[in-house]
């Protein structure tokens, strides 16, 4: 009885450890590409490396689950390649070094993970790359995968085999963009964009903002020198937002956050020398982009004693500009760290516009926390009461710790 008993116990432990993607392992890509041809199946080839994150993340808790097994079990012949390599790495692993060196290359793999899909001959036909958050939703993206009138290769072949319909290059080169083929889709771009005589459309510059990520990219001389008329189609202030963007991640921020230091140790910046080498490209921008980096500069330093006179000096000259989420954000960062309690109720105000037709939960509680900081207790149980039936996530319990707190008189704030 005591083994019969031992052996139910083991039973589910045993079924566990079979459930989850089924990966090929002690298999060469000649024999992953000729059982594929057998089972007339698909390929799909994990790309990953050891210190990605999100690639961990999908291994421990995406491929085990049934919704997503069930799929790549029956559709694919599935495998595993590591693109780095370590000092831990075992006979399997190094015996995929050169196909995975050679795959890497050919098919310009520089983000982690990337999936490549394989038809049952071994011939390229799709790419996506990223994590996804639940196994409903990367189930959807092999279901992509799985459609030749959404496969990218398929699609790419097509085009080079002269298939050149406006809305199919538009098609495709958002699809390479969603690969992280960034020069193919650049190129793409161009493409459609060649054959499209009005630009000013919002059709059109929907397109060409997606693509405008630096300020290589054509659409940024567009925004940047002819904002007034994109804005005129996109609504105010978009152009001078995405210029800005572009020249924080470029000529701003590689001065002011240097590699390998920890925040608290940054140095302080020479700041009239950033402004002053940033205004020799754009002179117009400069000022406003160096204000916004010292807000930036002292939140990720955590000196709360400058972020406070750095942010209300921002507020006071470009607070028009700025966004629900950046509003809420100084006004969060105020609550939490700032003990002047004019600058606390300067943040109020900004906390107030970010709710002004926009009822999202996390903004109507920084609202009533702020009020609840400055002791306008009935207020800020109203609005946080506001907050939590709005919520209908997790946080949701969050405002209502929050709530009880208020109710207390307990403070809320650190």
């Amino acid at each position: 009885m005591r083994k019969l008993l031992r052996f139910v116990l083991l039973a589910p432990l045993f079924c566990s450890a079979q459930e989850g993607v089924n990966f090929e392992h002690n298999q060469s890509w000649q024999q992953v590409q000729a059982k594929a041809k057998a089972a007339h199946k698909y390929i799909f080839m994990d790309c990953y490396t050891t210190w990605c994150g999100p690639c961990r993340y999908m291994s421990s808790t995406i491929f085990p689950q049934k919704v997503v097994a069930d799929v790549m079990n029956e559709k694919f012949i599935n495998v595993k390649v590591q693109l780095d390599t370590t000092g831990n790495d075992n006979a399997e692993v190094k015996s995929w070094y050169q196909t995975g060196h050679d795959l890497s290359k050919q098919y310009n793999v520089r983000a982690y993970p990337t999936y490549l899909i394989f038809d049952e001959n071994g011939k390229i036909v799709h790419r996506f790359v990223g994590s996804s958050q639940t196994g409903e939703e990367f189930v959807s993206k092999l279901s992509t995968a799985l459609d030749p009138e959404k496969q990218y290769y398929t699609l790419l072949d097509k085009y080079k085999a002269g298939n050149k319909d406006t809305a199919f290059i538009r098609k495709l080169a958002l699809i390479a963009q969603d690969a992280y083929e960034k020069k193919q889709a650049s190129e793409l771009a161009d493409a459609y964009l060649a054959t499209q005589q009005n630009l000013y459309t919002k059709d059109n510059l929907d397109f060409i903002i997606s693509f405008t990520e630096t300020s290589k990219d054509k659409g940024f001389d567009m925004l940047l020198h002819n904002g007034d008329k994109v804005d005129a189609v996109m609504g105010k202030k978009v152009s001078n937002g995405i210029v800005q963007n572009i020249i924080m991640r470029e000529d701003v921020y590689p001065v002011i956050f240097p590699r390998n230091i920890t925040p608290k140790d940054f140095p302080e910046p020479d700041w009239a020398k950033l402004q002053n080498d940033v205004a020799k490209k754009y002179p117009a921008q400069a000022k406003e982009v160096i204000s916004y980096a010292q807000v930036s500069f002292y939140v990720y330093k955590k000196d709360w004693d400058k972020f406070g006179p750095a942010v209300v000096s921002y507020m006071k000259d470009y607070g028009s500009n700025a966004s629900p989420e950046q509003l809420n954000d100084f006004a969060w960062n105020v609550f939490l760290n700032c003990s002047d309690m004019a600058c606390v109720e300067q943040a109020l105000a900004w906390s107030k516009r970010s709710i002004d037709n926009n009822e999202e939960p996390a903004f109507m509680d920084t609202y009533a926390n702020i009020l609840y900081k400055m002791g306008k207790k009935d207020e800020a149980i109203e609005w946080e009461t506001k907050a939590m039936n709005a919520e209908t996530t997790a946080d949701k319990s969050t405002y209502e710790q929050t709530l009880n707190k208020m109710k207390n008189g307990e403070k809320t704030w650190n």
